[in-house]
């Protein structure tokens, strides 16, 4: 019997597979994989926390807020939201919001545009742009202030208003008396209209003298003169002389109705001659008070003093009334953020091909073509961002309007912002309805914001 033997399976040398190809290799990879993701989430970790309790924990709570009553204590669902565009006072926020969102962001975007244009040209760019910049370095705290005293409407506070009370005082020169009166039984009638007329008629080549009281000695112009000397002038047959004097001795002592030696004469005041119902001369009294109706025909003639003479004196602009306290918010705003529209705009405009603007210029198209057919279209990116942004930013504006309009105009500047803490904390003592109205500028925001957002994937993909 012969013994066979079961064939020998051939061994050779293992050869190893590529690396991390087997279960070990794959297990590997998993933990190098969840590793990273644990780093990361480390990392993470502490913005997530913050992002969570600054902005997503109060989010979530206006909005449970605002389903409740003022106290909270009772679920009123969305009568809150209801209120928002029904009262007064929170349809005028929205209507200055929709004001802000409309003006400011467009007047930014082009002024930016223009000087970032203009600032290409002219020697000292970098510190013309320092200069403009320079605002942004503001609070908005410090700016209200600043603006508010600017807008002060006493022209001794209010730069603004002295600028001008300035120049209307330079075109327009006539003496104002608002204390000045006549004394009762002197001649001298107020009629209506707050003019003083003469009680007796004069004659051409005859005199008069008109006194008033009422003016402290220290109101009188500096260059008034004594009134004396200018009373007793004779007048030819065309004209009527006269003298508009302060009917006054300091000290004590005189004659009422006649001009004494220390009274002063009233420079700066306009008189007038009038015929039948018509104005058929005028003329201004002299540094003595002195003045001369002349040219006059035959006849009868009453002298009056109009009343200009007595009106208040020019103050200059309300910037914080009720019609203008917007626009002159909006231009603080204006001063502070046109720095950064063009400082965004001019780095744009410095990354743009300058031989398509060559080309431009060589084939004929002049600096006006140039700018509209060819650097605005190629800065429409940069414009767009600018301008989304900005409307994000006037949503939010809170600060000026609050510190700028006064008490009795705060309701005519409101904004949503400025709205939303009134009724909060400002008096109102609503929570509810603040929160709702946190709640309404937060869907405002956002869709400018997943704008830019989205944008600015594009602008890198």
């Amino acid at each position: 019997m012969t013994a066979t033997t079961a064939p020998t399976r051939a061994t050779g040398p293992r050869t190893a597979g590529p690396a991390g190809s087997g279960p070990r290799g794959g297990d590997a990879r998993q933990r190098a994989k969840r590793r990273q993701r644990v780093i990361a989430l480390v990392f993470v970790l502490p913005a997530l926390l913050l992002l969570g309790a600054l902005v997503v924990y109060p989010v979530l709570f206006s909005i449970g807020r605002s389903l409740f009553d003022a106290g909270g204590s009772r679920f009123v669902g969305g009568e809150n939201y209801a209120e928002v565009f029904s009262d007064p006072a929170t349809l005028k926020a929205i209507r200055n919001s929709t004001i802000w969102v409309v003006v400011a962001p467009t007047l930014l975007t082009a002024l930016g545009l223009i000087l970032a244009v203009l600032v290409e040209k002219v020697r000292w760019a970098t510190a013309f742009k320092l200069l403009l910049f320079l605002p942004m370095a503001v609070s908005f705290l410090a700016a209200g202030i600043i603006f508010r005293l600017a807008y002060e409407e006493d022209p001794d506070k209010g730069v603004l208003n002295a600028a001008v009370v300035g120049v209307h005082d330079t075109f327009n020169d006539s003496a104002s008396y608002p204390s000045a009166r006549a004394r009762d039984g002197q001649g001298l009638t107020k009629v209506p209209d707050g003019s003083y007329v003469m009680s007796d008629a004069v004659m051409p080549g005859g005199t008069t003298a008109l006194g008033l009281v009422g003016v402290a000695p220290d109101e009188l112009p500096s260059g008034a003169e004594p009134a004396f000397p200018a009373a007793s002038r004779e007048a030819s047959g065309t004209e009527v002389l006269g003298v508009v004097y302060l009917d006054f001795t300091p000290g004590g002592g005189g004659e009422q109705g006649k001009v004494d030696k220390t009274e002063s004469g009233l420079p700066g005041v306009a008189v007038e001659g009038v015929r039948d119902g018509k104005v058929v001369a005028r003329a201004t009294t002299a540094a003595d008070g002195s003045f001369a109706l002349r040219d006059l025909e035959p006849g009868s003639y009453a002298v009056q003093l109009p009343a200009k003479n007595f009106a208040p004196p020019y103050e200059g602009v309300s910037w914080l009334g009720p019609a203008l306290v917007t626009p002159a918010i909006i231009g603080a705003y204006l001063w502070i953020w046109t720095g950064f529209a063009m400082v965004l705009i001019g780095a744009g405009l410095s990354s743009l091909p300058r031989d398509t603007l060559e080309a431009a210029r060589m084939d004929g198209a002049n600096e006006w073509q140039v700018f509209r057919k060819i650097t605005v279209p190629l800065l429409a990116p940069i414009l767009t961002v600018v301008f989304v942004t900005l409307v994000i930013n006037v949503m939010k504006v809170f600060d000026l309007v609050y510190i700028i309009a006064p008490g009795p105009v705060q309701e005519d500047a409101t904004v949503l912002a400025t709205q939303m803490w009134l009724v909060s904390f400002g008096g109102g003592n609503n929570q509810g309805l603040g929160s709702a109205l946190g709640v309404v500028l937060l869907l405002l925001v956002i869709p400018a914001m997943v704008f830019n957002v989205r944008r600015f994937r594009r602008s890198q993909s």
